[in-house]
């Protein structure tokens, strides 16, 4: 019984050192908000002009890109007629 507890001990305990998870930062994203007012409060959480201009909807601010951004430069597609 001590031969099966041991290394099961042993992988439980390195199964739970193993990052499941990658936290996500502000860096992953290219576009940022500035909030109108004094605050003043920057977030660098949004993947398109769109989704950053329709959180700052009704309360104000504006939408920049993220000077930050480390991936590869996203261009906003642009369809002519």
């Amino acid at each position: 019984m001590r031969k099966i507890l041991g290394p099961l001990a042993f992988l439980v305990a390195l199964a739970g050192a193993a990052p499941t998870s990658f936290a996500q930062s502000p860096y992953d994203y290219p576009w940022c908000s500035i909030r109108a007012g004094r605050s003043g409060a920057q977030s660098c959480y949004f993947t398109s002009y769109q989704q950053c201009m329709a959180t700052l909807s009704g309360i104000g601010g504006i939408c920049i890109r993220n000077p930050a951004f480390r991936g590869p430069e996203v261009r906003e597609r642009r369809f002519y007629r």
